[in-house]
């Protein structure tokens, strides 16, 4: 049997089980909450602009690197549709088999659903603070979704699983840590934001490596491979490609991950982290039954995280603050 139909057999599989992971990790529409929730109330014509006169006061407080990480994290989360047309296209997600949606399309667009209010209630906020220069910002979410990106998955849903787990546990810190700078500056309100788009992050980071647990189950050799393959190719950030406008594809994307090194939000020692929460998660210790190259796989996953705590102890990490098209530091004093 060709590897593909393996995978997609095990896809199958699991999609018996689509319904009661959207119940255990998803919440329904009208429980959830929505960007209004967390911003100036704008038929309220007696407290909209006094609202939004306290939410540009508090946001004066924040330093350049703050606005420069926040801008990219709301770029990053706006860029949505791409990220939605690539699972889409993984082996095993068809939206129309046999003339009736499947269950991993159902999965795809409801996740979709719950993320698309982190890059709408983000850009409302930017908006309306008066920090940044929104025609950049807007430029260059364009540009990031014209450009698409390349993650080394191909349509291979382990390695898929493994992507989506590692890069939802990400934004979770990102935003966490983003709202715990947020309060440490006073602005409480962003503050309550960021955190419960980082609760919604977890949330996903739990089912995407839920998925990746049951198909260890099922096809361990297989799963421990394509857990290997992705460590090895390292995990490329979903704003990879981020660049301002009249620059080369890519050409923001180190400077903005500078920015969020220099602050603490994302560095590489979360990087290291992540990998030996996976790694620990899955327990890829204790997984039976390997072939040879299963095997070969797991040692290197297991050696790997203390090899790239050793290589992030040596870097340099650029004092020099970057000036972005987005974020003008004669606005952000």
């Amino acid at each position: 049997m060709a590897l593909d139909n393996i995978r997609l057999e095990v896809m199958k599989l699991l999609e018996k089980k689509v319904d009661s992971f959207v119940d255990q990790f998803l919440i329904p529409v009208d429980k959830i909450w929505q960007p209004t929730d967390f911003l100036p109330d704008s038929q309220n014509e007696d407290t909209f602009f006094d609202e939004v006169k306290e939410l540009r006061e508090l946001a004066k407080e924040l330093p350049y690197d703050f606005w420069v990480v926040l801008v990219g994290d709301t770029i990053t989360e706006e860029a949505l549709p791409t990220y939605e047309s690539w699972l889409m296209d993984v082996e095993g997600v068809d939206q129309h088999e046999n003339g009736k949606d499947n269950g991993w399309a159902k999965w795809v667009r409801y996740w979709t659903g719950e993320e698309n209010r982190h890059g709408d209630v983000l850009n409302k906020y930017l908006y309306l603070s008066g920090r940044v220069d929104m025609i950049e910002v807007e430029r260059t979410t364009q540009h990031l979704i014209n450009d698409g990106f390349d993650i080394g998955t191909d349509r291979d849903p382990y390695k898929n699983f493994v992507y989506t787990s590692f890069q939802e546990l990400a934004t979770y810190i990102s935003h966490n840590r983003v709202a715990k700078m947020a309060r440490k500056y006073g602005n409480k309100p962003l503050s309550k934001m960021c955190k419960i788009i980082a609760g919604d992050e977890m949330r996903h980071h739990n089912a995407y490596s839920e998925f990746v647990r049951n198909i260890f189950e099922v096809d361990p050799s297989q799963m421990m491979i394509a857990f290997s393959d992705m460590m090895k190719k390292k995990i490329i950030m979903p704003a990879y490609f981020l660049r301002e406008s009249g620059q080369a594809m890519g050409s923001a994307f180190e400077e903005f991950s500078w920015a969020a090194q220099r602050i603490g939000v994302y560095t590489s020692q979360d990087y290291v982290d992540i990998m030996q929460r996976l790694i620990d998660r899955w327990e890829i210790d204790k997984i039976i039954d390997l072939t040879d190259e299963a095997e070969k796989a797991r040692d290197f996953l297991m050696k790997l995280p203390a090899r790239m705590q050793r290589i992030g102890e040596r870097l340099v990490i650029p004092e020099d603050i970057f000036e972005f098209k987005w974020v003008q530091p004669a606005i952000v004093k």
